[in-house]
């Protein structure tokens, strides 16, 4: 069942578009053989890149292909342009993510409530809310996964915002970012999160990253994993030809959920009760 959604989001003060995949009705030529129903399923908020939209991932990739492989719920919000973060004139997005859009599609939909059973992914901005909001709501999200992740934190703090090779300009990345000058550290910075969370010693999301080798993000990318593995943080990370497009995204995407879910001995992929 693939369903195009509109509801009042109270943490972004108006109506917001999400599409969402549940395979309640999923023909049996796409399922792996001998899968028992379930009554709660696992989900994947799955979040778009920079100027794009909810449908993205339908359009782009073939996400519900390989969702239905796995028996896995998907649903994709609009993010317009936000990075996934509280920004500064109200708007609320990274606990529209991490809290909001959850709870609201628990209520909706027969969706799993168990943190192991909820992931958080996206692709480029979408990748780097995967990774902000994963740490961040690390109590909702027990899997990331990040595919060519606009992890521009570094570049905005250290050009003070005003980074000469973006569309953007420098207001833009204050109402988004806040501060550039604050901006590492902050809540807004993944790898002061992942630190934060390593220190707390609380549990730390399963972390999937991958980016393509003339990726103009590979660098950013690379730097992020390894700040993770100098953590101990559990993190699997991949690179393969490719740029900043859907033929490298659509791929790395079914990689990234046979790690998530991987196939027993048997062929037969393990679906939670």
């Amino acid at each position: 069942m693939v369903l195009n959604a509109n509801y009042y989001s109270n943490c972004l003060r108006r109506f917001v578009p999400f599409t969402a995949m549940i395979p309640m009705d999923v023909p049996d030529s796409l399922l792996k053989k001998d899968i028992p129903e379930t009554k709660k399923f696992r989900t994947l908020y799955l979040l778009h890149g920079y100027t794009g939209y909810c449908d993205d991932w339908v359009l782009g990739s073939r996400i519900q292909e390989f969702a239905a492989q796995h028996n896995l719920a998907v649903v994709m919000p609009s993010g317009g342009n936000s990075f996934y973060v509280d920004n500064q004139i109200g708007e609320k997005y990274g606990e529209f993510v991490g809290r909001e859009l959850v709870e609201f599609t628990r209520r909706l939909f027969p969706l799993s409530h168990r943190r192991e059973d909820t992931l958080v992914g996206g692709l480029s901005m979408g990748g780097y809310g995967a990774l902000r909001n994963g740490l961040k709501y690390a109590d909702t999200f027990g899997t990331i996964i990040a595919l060519s992740s606009a992890l521009i934190t570094d570049a905005v703090a250290a050009s003070h915002g005003d980074t000469k090779d973006s569309p953007e300009s420098k207001e833009y990345y204050i109402s988004v970012f806040g501060d550039p000058d604050r901006l590492l550290g902050s809540d807004k910075d993944p790898k002061a999160l992942a630190k934060k969370l390593k220190d707390s010693g609380v549990s730390i999301p399963r972390i999937y990253m991958a980016c393509g080798t003339e990726d103009f993000l590979l660098q950013p990318n690379r730097d992020m994993h390894e700040t993770l593995e100098k953590l101990g943080i559990d993190v699997t990370y991949e690179e393969g030809p490719g740029i900043h497009d859907w033929n490298f995204w659509n791929p790395y995407i079914e990689r990234a959920l046979d790690w998530f879910d991987p196939k027993s001995p048997d062929g037969i992929s393990r679906v939670r009760e």
